[in-house]
């Protein structure tokens, strides 16, 4: 199907750029256009429109910059490279490295990263380079610390291999805790709902069909002129989530669209400004571009479950989502966005004048980007057991009417550190530990019911052991019961577990 779409576009891409030299380009941001449509029609507003600009600021993970410093006197061969303490990729030429947008300072941690680096040099700051090596008889040095600018370097190239997400989950946590993602922070018990993109304004939605986007398409980027070069990584538009790969030089940029950005207790990142003009080349574009954000639709996933199949909540409009408030089981609940419209509206407005003042050519795609591309997982071809698999089972369990003396026998004749407390029904109510019963023996308590921990922290069969390790870390204990749905518990699981029967069988 791909060399179908976009064919009648050459001549329309050769028209369109003519008028923009003469200044008579008819020009409306998606919003505008989505207007348009609804006042006049389809057809008709399609007509009178030959480009829709688009825009989109958010959080764009994958960014990162291909620097070259330039060779010192004795020249060196980079062996390890730091900018303001940040890490830069160093398995490249003598004096090229490249910043990612999450890697973070050695010394201010989550305060300061990739993404601020590069901010930094957009605005044309001072930055300390910082490098080591083993010394060669050509790349003599052995450790160099300077000071650069953007103005320093002969080159330095944005690429990002994935931008401009076609859409984005709306996140929220069904957990009884509060938990930290790159979806911001997320408030227990579904107290909150957090969304990125542009929803009308996004690229990619505006040609759903991916029929004028692809390798050689000119682009806004950063606050220049830049291009797309490919599909982005985990490009998969079947399931409406096209990503792009795009370039642009970081010198003629501006700081405005790219801003380094901390996610509290999760990373850093960058904020990363694009901007794509959809020519109206034909019908199926028009309409894709017409689409309002109440036409837009996501899906709010759990967040607290660590899964990549995570629950779903259902799907919601952007105009749901903009409007601050979305339906979560049956519950209405605060929606606020991680990127930022006005933004994305200032980079469509400002790609739309750029166009009419003749600055800015359409480029027809070399090639277009797939449009049958399906994200695949990662494959995992060594067998990972889960709790289920090393747990221990029977368990030994206890009634909050026990006497604790009773129940300080058993726990000493099978060994054992975790008594599970469960109510006349069989479900988990409480746990004790070894340590809880020494000291109810020594300030002479006398049931299990005045010394238990009543709020428990749990696994299920088939949660990863990462999952049971990162909770019995979290809380600082080393066990969890092991309940099924009903919470009637099936095992338990220690960190002996862990260490006797998984670390103790993997090849050293």
């Amino acid at each position: 199907m791909a060399e179908q779409r976009g064919e009648e576009s050459l001549s329309r891409y050769e028209e369109i750029n003519e008028r923009v030299k003469k200044g008579d380009a008819a020009v409306m941001t998606a919003e505008e256009f989505v207007q348009a449509v609804r006042a006049t029609g389809l057809v008709k507003a399609a007509k009178e429109v030959d480009v829709v600009t688009t825009g989109t600021f958010g959080a764009m993970c994958s960014s990162g910059a291909f620097l070259n410093f330039g060779h010192a006197d004795p020249p060196i061969k980079m062996w390890h490279c730091w900018l303001n303490d940040v890490p830069a990729y160093r398995g490249l030429a003598a004096v090229d490295a490249y910043i990612g947008a999450t890697a973070m300072s050695e010394t201010r941690g989550f305060e300061y990263g990739g993404g601020h680096v590069i901010e930094d040099l957009a605005n044309g700051r001072e930055i300390q380079l910082r490098a080591d090596a083993y010394g060669t008889d050509c790349y003599p040095r052995k450790y160099v610390e300077t000071t650069v600018r953007l103005d320093d370097l002969n080159q330095a190239v944005l690429l990002n291999p994935r931008n401009a997400y076609q859409r984005y989950n709306a996140a929220t946590n069904s957990t009884d805790r509060t938990i930290y993602t790159y979806m911001g922070v997320l408030r227990p018990h579904c107290g909150n709902v957090t969304f990125s993109g542009s929803g009308q304004l996004s690229p990619v939605h505006k040609d759903a069909g991916l029929e004028t986007i692809g390798l050689g398409t000119r682009i806004f980027l950063g606050g220049a002129q830049g291009h797309v070069i490919g599909e982005g990584t985990q490009h998969s538009p079947k399931t409406q989530f096209g990503t792009l790969m795009v370039k642009g030089d970081l010198k003629q940029m501006d700081g405005r669209y790219l801003k380094g950005a901390t996610f509290h207790r999760y990373g850093t990142s960058l904020y990363v400004g694009l901007g794509i003009p959809i020519p109206l080349i034909n019908e199926r574009v028009a309409a894709t571009a017409a689409l309002g954000d109440d036409e837009i639709h996501t899906s709010i996933v759990d967040y607290g479950i660590p899964s990549r199949d995570r629950p779903n909540f259902g799907r919601v409009s952007y105009a749901q989502l903009r409007a601050g408030k979305v339906e979560v089981n049956a519950r209405s609940v605060p929606s606020s966005p991680l990127s930022s419209y006005k933004v994305a509206r200032e980079i469509a407005e400002a790609l739309k004048k750029w166009i009419q003042e003749g600055l800015f050519l359409l480029s027809r795609p070399i090639e277009l980007l797939a449009d049958d591309r399906e994200f695949r997982p990662m494959r995992l071809r060594r067998a990972e057991p889960r709790v289920g698999d090393i747990m221990t089972r029977p368990v030994v369990t206890a009634k909050p009417t026990d006497r604790i003396e009773a129940v300080a026998s058993t726990l000493v004749r099978g060994n054992i550190d975790h008594l599970p407390i469960l109510d006349d029904d069989g479900s988990l109510i409480g746990i004790v530990t070894s340590w809880d019963l020494a000291k109810a023996l020594a300030l002479r308590k006398t049931s299990l019911a005045e010394i238990m921990t009543t709020k428990v922290i749990t696994a299920q069969p088939q949660d990863s052991l990462d999952v049971a390790i990162q909770k019995m870390t979290r809380y600082n204990i080393s066990g969890l019961p092991v309940v099924d749905d009903a919470e009637h518990v099936v095992g338990i699981i220690t960190s002996d577990d862990v260490s006797k029967k998984v670390v103790g069988r993997r090849p050293a």
